[in-house]
């Protein structure tokens, strides 16, 4: 059995024990935490390998970066 279908089943099982809109709530915080920290990690490594600095995140902050979409004239 694969890593995934060991946590898909570590999740179901979490999921299952599950009873209430708080606990709901609780557990998308926590899950979110989780890979907040993942990413965290990630961009401090970025950071300390020089990979991306100060100049790095103020040219993020002017990007525009939405998705084209082609305008159709004859929707229905």
């Amino acid at each position: 059995m694969s890593y995934s279908e060991l946590a898909q089943m570590e999740l179901m099982n979490a999921i299952n024990s599950i009873k209430s809109e708080s606990e709901l709530i609780e557990f998308r915080n926590m899950l979110a935490k989780y890979f907040a920290g993942k990413a965290q990690k990630a961009i401090d490594a970025l950071w300390d390998n020089g990979a991306i600095n100060n100049d790095t995140i103020e040219e993020w902050g002017k990007e525009h970066m939405r998705t084209p979409y082609k305008y159709e004239a004859n929707r229905s």
